[in-house]
């Protein structure tokens, strides 16, 4: 299994390569491997990822500036401090750790890559997967108002 909201395998977070097969992080697995401090993503800047970002959205005939403005609806970040992390390449951890998440991103709901938003226990990675949730609603052209759960 090979997925990832970039549509593309990236930098080992989601699956763990083994010889003969890749190995999904989910489940028990999900957890035994976050002792083992094995998820990069964490320490992964996050303007390497925005960049997947941008080029997905814009694949999909939407824009950066519709990028940012879900970005920091979620981080409660302005875009003046959104564009000073990715320029300083801030970690995700570090980013999230600054970040001020917005009250309505608990309605983020539904699966990534197969795993249910709702039985992400670990609270930086859920954080993460809201983030790939609603870039993935923005590329599949979901209205803004809805992705950004207004009138909820």
């Amino acid at each position: 299994m090979e997925c990832n909201s970039w549509g593309h395998h990236h930098l080992g977070f989601l699956v763990l390569r083994s010889k003969e097969r890749k190995i999904p992080l989910i489940g028990p697995l999900f957890s035994s491997y976050y002792a083992l401090g094995v998820h990069k993503i964490f320490e992964t800047p996050v303007a390497d990822v925005y960049v997947h970002y941008v080029n997905k959205v814009e694949r999909k005939d939407r824009t950066e500036a519709e990028l940012i403005k879900v970005i920091t609806w979620l981080t409660g970040f302005d875009s003046k401090a959104l564009k000073n992390h990715l320029k300083k390449q801030t970690n995700f951890k570090e980013f999230f750790k600054a970040a001020k998440i917005h009250p309505n991103a608990k309605l983020i709901t539904g699966s990534i890559c197969g795993v249910k938003i709702a039985e992400i226990e670990d609270p930086l990675m859920k954080k993460i997967r809201y983030l790939d949730k609603l870039v993935d609603e923005l590329a599949k052209g979901r209205p803004m108002e809805k992705i950004l759960r207004s009138n909820l």
